[in-house]
């Protein structure tokens, strides 16, 4: 059986659901190894209204950083910047956003090195994080070597086409590519310590290959706790963690008020990675158990899927419809469920109920400790996510490798609901350590 990484298991991966060797190779050889588009729900034109909408096209940027770089070239908040879903930087990307309250001219004349901004129209609507339908891709796969045998693939997508899809698990995006720390930062957000989140954060050296000159700047300031030199020394790349340095010098011991320094979506974001861990965590228990991901069992909760779209009403299965929900999730009508932990959770009943129960338990907290009332807008009451990430339009193609001469390159595409991690079903196809190295 292919060894999991022990970067994955951090993060609560813990297996594969595919036996076969993987392809091993590189991934984001260049930027354009990576397509991405949004699959987005386009806001009603009005021609005078209060939101710009445009489709931004961007190569090697990550969202958060656009949007910061967006709002300087328009000399204004952050927040009047808006979009439906992050992307990852080494990419190229396409996704809606809205600018609220500019003129249209001022968008159609923002310069940025490798972004392009076309489709502009007015709206009365936003677009807000969630509001797409999902997302479709197109991913090279170099540098793997000639004698590998790809009859390897062939089985590999029969397996995922029979699930249907492949394990939900929240990619190493989701706690950070160079640092996977976000749910660290997270459980100590919901433990109410405030001082270790934050150090968890600005500190915490974790990887000297990944992060390089930064690795020893965290170090120092973790052995020091030196604000002042550390908001010093820290490089600009370093923005949200010298925003944090910056209020700490003016008053060192309000870890709170530090924390509130950073993005709302960011803020919120460390509980979301905790979250998160412990989903990946019962997700891989659930497939170690042998307990099919793409058929219900007695006590799971399934969510519907009307439209293309999974809705978020819960559907307890009984003794007594079981057999008409695989029907439905056999047609893709409906998806078996696994719990994101908070203060409104609700668990599954049977064997995947004993599996959530008992992982929750063993983290020691509660569902109370998602309220957080120093910062009530990070609280989360939590929800159900699908276990089977449903994969649609899955196609391969075998091609030499025209930057790795004599290696072959393999190129997927396929579409995902919005939510799902294409890292996730690449990692099936490699088994590579270069999944999480990017």
């Amino acid at each position: 059986m292919t060894k999991v990484l022990s970067e994955e298991k951090k993060i609560g991966i813990d297996i594969f659901i595919t036996k076969k060797p993987g392809v091993k190779g590189k991934i984001r050889s260049i930027p354009d190894d990576f397509c991405v588009s949004e699959i987005s729900k386009y806001p009603k034109e009005k021609k005078d209204g209060k939101f710009v909408i445009a489709e931004v096209k961007s190569k090697n940027w990550e969202t958060n950083q656009l949007v910061k770089e967006i709002s300087d070239k328009l000399s204004c908040s952050r927040n009047r910047v808006s979009f439906a879903g992050t992307k990852d930087k080494r990419a190229i990307t396409k996704q809606l956003m809205a600018f609220f309250n500019m003129p249209t001219e001022k968008i159609k004349n923002i310069k940025i090195r490798d972004v392009d901004i076309s489709n502009i129209y007015r709206s009365n609507e936003s677009v807000r994080i969630g509001d797409l339908v999902g997302n479709s891709f197109e991913i090279k796969i170099r540098d793997i070597k000639n004698d590998y045998n790809f009859n390897n693939v062939e089985k590999i997508t029969e397996k995922i086409k029979g699930l249907n899809g492949f394990p939900n698990f929240f990619g190493i995006q989701r706690f950070g590519i160079i640092r996977p720390i976000t749910h660290i930062v997270g459980k100590n957000i919901i433990n109410d310590d405030y001082k270790k989140a934050v150090m968890a954060y600005i500190a915490n050296p974790i990887d000297k290959q990944k992060e390089k000159d930064d690795f020893y700047l965290r170090k120092e300031l973790e052995e020091t706790k030196d604000f002042h030199k550390a908001l010093n020394t820290y490089p600009n790349h370093l923005n949200f963690e010298k925003a944090i340095l910056n209020k700490l010098v003016q008053k060192q011991d309000d870890y709170i008020s530090a924390l509130k320094e950073l993005p709302k979506n960011l803020l919120t974001m460390f509980v979301y990675a905790y979250q998160s861990y412990l989903f990946n965590k019962i997700l891989s228990e659930r497939i170690k158990r042998k307990i099919p991901i793409n058929q219900a069992i007695v006590g799971d909760i399934i969510l519907p899927i009307r439209k293309g779209l999974i809705e978020s009403e819960e559907i307890p299965v009984t003794d007594f419809n079981i057999e008409k929900v695989n029907k439905k999730i056999k047609i893709g009508k409906a998806v078996v469920s696994g719990v994101l932990f908070g203060y409104e959770t609700v668990f599954s009943k049977g064997e995947m109920g004993e599996i959530e129960h008992r992982i929750i338990e063993s983290e020691n907290i509660d569902h109370r400790d998602f309220i957080v009332p120093d910062i009530p807008y990070i609280s989360s009451k939590g929800l159900r996510r699908p276990i089977l990430a449903i994969t649609s339009d899955l196609k391969y193609e075998i091609s030499d490798d025209e930057i790795n001469k004599g290696k072959k390159a393999l190129k997927l595409s396929f579409k995902l609901h919005k939510g799902s991690y294409a890292t996730c079903l690449i990692r099936e196809y490699m088994k590579s350590d270069d999944i999480i190295s990017y």
